[in-house]
């Protein structure tokens, strides 16, 4: 019986991860703030075990990281080293988009095509999760479609340290049809095959993210 239960609350842990990346995206949670399983577990109405199955989870994310002896705690990272990561996901991205253009095939081009549909769905509604979900499925696609997997893991590295910098910016009104409209450019010089254009428009996109990213940072609280 015991089994049972511990199965059953095993299950839990993917919603209760997801109910954490709200809680962090939103704020609720600090970056540098300790996650507190027994606090945790009792607000979820569940037992420590899925509570540390969630935050396992979200640890693959990037999003939290284990000090030894002190507890897990919301990553945080300095500005500098959020900039530095930039400059390296844009020239990563920009390879990744000029490589695509060998080996965009009908299936990828209908699967990237609908993602940037949904994205204009998003920006419509101001679903800036959902919008940001789907801009991670459109960049990991045309990772993906360069075929170099170290590239590609490289790239989910920096992405994942970056996750609580850019999640926050997407909140902010007009970022995300700003984003949607390079997606579309970007695409649509994978599509025609224009290599060099593509790795442009790839780095300047990224970069260009930065740069919105930052002026919200100079922004006041």
């Amino acid at each position: 019986m015991d089994s049972v239960k511990e199965k059953t609350e095993q299950g839990l842990s993917p919603a209760i991860a997801e109910e954490l990346k709200r809680l962090i995206y939103s704020g609720e949670i600090q970056p540098g703030e300790r996650l507190n399983e027994a606090a945790l577990a009792l607000r979820m109405g569940t037992s420590r075990g899925p509570i540390r199955e969630a935050i396992r989870m979200l640890a693959g994310l990037g999003l939290v990281t284990a000090v030894p002896n002190r507890g897990v705690f919301v990553r945080q990272i300095s500005v500098r080293e959020m900039l530095e990561i930039y400059e390296l996901r844009a020239l990563i991205f920009g390879f990744a988009a000029e490589r695509a253009c060998e080996h965009l095939d009908d299936t990828h081009r209908a699967e990237m095509e609908q993602l940037l549909v949904q994205m204009d769905a998003a920006c419509e509604a101001g679903e800036s999760t959902a919008y940001y979900e789907h801009n991670l499925r459109f960049h990991a696609l045309i990772l993906q479609l360069s075929g170099n997997q170290r590239a590609h893991q490289a790239y989910d590295d920096h992405v994942k340290e970056l996750h609580l910098f850019r999640r926050r910016y997407f909140n902010a009104p007009g970022n995300m049809r700003r984003s949607n409209t390079e997606h579309r450019a970007i695409f649509e010089a994978i599509a025609k095959g224009a290599a060099s254009r593509a790795r442009t428009l790839a780095e300047r996109h990224v970069l260009s993210g930065r740069d919105r990213l930052l002026t919200l940072l100079d922004q006041p609280a």
